[in-house]
């Protein structure tokens, strides 16, 4: 600030030095508290959208392994199928039997990748003669080959399609480690088992495959594994080449990932080579998971493609960034020219009051205003620099600040929440649930339910209109597997809506009562009814009673059904009549405190 005149050779320098000092030490901690803002907001929106990305990788990870899990459980299925037609018709098929049980399963349309269904027998020194001579009675060129010294024989004996999978049949499984070690490991443990890496003589390609066995006892009561080395007589295997079955499993065209299969170090599946159009040399995301399948580890190799990085690239972090940086730009400039503006101010102040002495005041007072100028400029910078985290903001934010107004539609933040509800559910079913092959593999904890708002649910759910589902119940809130129970009610309601002829309005009646730990509940609807002699067929997996022009259905909801119900030990009837509408009542397991979950007593 000036306070007296000097001539041009008395103009003093310390007090404008030390007013530009401050000045310049003001303006470098506002810049350097802008640029930091910048760089916050810049990561902070890079880390939103790394996470949201992970988020997206580690849903299509878990959906590529689920895809293969429920498959492989699938197949298991239908093999235990075989083996159980195998022991309804007293462990003595035809090969004219076999034609016909595997030509109902429609292996072309309903299981992709599986090369076809078979039957190998088990047999000894002693028993092998006999099984020659029944089989060359029915084909007289049966051979089995190749020959081996194991103690043990396991010919091919049937395998359908037959004229796909001809090369095979009367191949003796024991000749090859592998595939003896996998069936030896059925026969003694009674389950499922997968061989590792073989070439299938039936694959011209010959590409890794494997072989799939379950096995079948003469004592159906095979409990005791001390026993089961004696009572085997076969079993039932499919043989898959791996290609084929992760092609059927696997739509490779819409998935953003791709993957590779390592059993023992030897690679059976890859599909990270050059050629793939849609190869990503440099990934954004994988990861190694290992499967344990049927006595076999799976390592598969995940990596996302292309496709990944085109869904999943945004420009809003580098924005933000150059935004924050081009205003920081402005904003030195604006400091810049101010400074200098201010010290030619007080240098032309200086050279006035050389010569104009009687100014001094006005020039103090203007000199003065200048600097107070300078600091509420800066200080008023604050503003633009505020502005910077509103790049930031989200869109549900700025949805939150809406919804705060009088004028807010409340059905909005309605919806939003239905919203966010559905999507919590849904994740839950992906991971963690495949429907019937998985039912068993997670414990859920117990949780207060509300009766009346999952009654509500179901009903927004399944579109109904209001009233088409009532509840009957001693209680409006319980402690139960919510999860799971939900899942019960959701089969049942959904089987009740499918198969209602319309003949009269739908109307379901949802009864609860509770005793004490147990929850006796009820589905009852007044559709068409179920003739008895069909109430134990509709719990068996993948049997319906569609009607010709009835809606298409898996056959597997109410098997789900019976299959939790039972997995808690409770059970489930039917109490039905044709015309009469059908109630479908089961045990459930509940308490009042919340303190732990009291499972029903395991049935034996």
């Amino acid at each position: 600030m000036i306070t007296a005149p000097f001539a041009p050779s008395e103009m003093p320098t310390g007090p404008a030095k030390s007013t530009w000092s401050r000045v310049s030490a003001l303006h470098v901690v506002i810049i350097t508290l802008s640029l930091a803002m910048t760089i916050g907001a810049w990561q902070f929106s890079k880390y939103q959208i790394d996470t949201r990305t992970q988020a997206r990788f580690d849903v299509a990870r878990d959906r590529t392994i689920g895809l293969i899990k429920n498959g492989m459980q699938k197949y298991e299925d239908t093999l235990w199928a075989g083996a159980s037609t195998m022991n309804s018709h007293n462990d003595a098929m035809t090969r004219a039997q076999w034609h016909n049980f595997a030509g109902t399963l429609r292996i072309d349309e309903r299981y992709p990748g599986i090369n076809g269904i078979g039957v190998i027998h088990f047999l000894t020194a002693e028993t092998l003669p006999a099984y020659l001579q029944a089989q060359r009675g029915e084909r007289p060129g049966f051979a089995i080959f190749p020959a081996h010294d194991q103690s043990i024989h396991m010919p091919i004996t049937y395998i359908e399609p037959e004229e796909t999978n001809a090369a095979a049949v009367g191949l003796d499984v024991a000749h090859e480690l592998n595939r003896r070690t996998a069936a030896l490991a059925s026969r003694d443990t009674g389950t499922a088992q997968i061989t590792g890496p073989i070439t299938l003589v039936q694959d011209a390609g010959n590409t890794p495959g494997f072989l799939f066995y379950v096995p079948f006892y003469a004592n159906k009561d095979h409990n005791h594994s001390a026993h089961r080395p004696q009572d085997v007589l076969g079993a039932i295997y499919a043989p898959f080449v791996v290609r084929n079955l992760m092609a059927g499993l696997l739509a490779k065209e819409l998935r953003t990932l791709r993957f590779s299969i390592t059993d023992a170090g030897a690679a059976i599946y890859d599909e990270h080579g050059a050629q793939d159009q849609l190869n990503d040399p440099n990934p954004m995301y994988s990861d190694r998971v290992v499967l344990n399948l049927y006595g076999r580890e799976w390592v598969l190799d995940l990596r996302t493609n292309l496709a990944f990085r085109a869904q999943n690239t945004f420009a809003q972090p580098t924005v933000v960034l150059f935004g924050g940086l081009i205003i920081e730009l402005l904003i030195i400039a604006m400091l810049v020219m101010m400074s200098r503006a201010n010290a030619h101010t007080i240098a032309y102040a200086d050279r006035v009051t050389a010569t104009l002495r009687e100014e001094k005041h006005r020039l103090a007072l203007t000199n003065e205003e200048l600097e107070q100028f300078a600091y509420i400029a800066s200080h008023d910078l604050k503003t633009p620099i505020r502005g910077i985290s509103g790049l930031t903001e989200m869109i549900r934010e700025d949805l939150e600040e809406y919804l705060e107004t009088p004028e807010a539609d409340p059905e909005i933040a309605q919806n939003l929440d239905r919203i966010d509800a559905r999507v919590t559910r849904m994740i839950e079913l992906t991971r963690g649930i495949m429907e019937f092959s998985r039912v068993g593999d997670f414990e859920f904890a117990p949780e207060p339910l509300s009766l009346p708002e999952a009654v509500e649910t179901l009903v927004s759910d399944f579109a109904l209109r209001p009233g088409q589902i009532e509840l009957h119940s001693e209680v409006e809130a319980i402690h139960v597997d919510a999860f799971n129970l939900r899942r019960v009610l959701e089969n049942l309601i959904g089987n009740a809506i499918k198969h209602h002829d319309g003949v009269r309005p739908l109307k379901i009646i949802i009864s609860v009562i509770q005793t004490e730990g147990i929850l006796r509940l009820a589905v009852t609807d007044n559709g068409p009814g179920i003739d008895p002699q069909f109430h134990n067929r509709v719990f068996e997996v993948f049997q319906t009673l569609r009607e010709a022009e009835a809606p298409e259905s898996t056959g597997i909801g109410l098997a789900i059904v019976k299959k939790l119900v039972e997995r808690l030990g409770g059970t489930i009837t039917l109490d039905s009549d044709p015309g009469m509408g059908a109630t479908f009542s089961f045990d459930w397991p509940a308490q009042n405190d919340g303190h732990g979950l009291p499972l029903l007593e395991k049935a034996a």
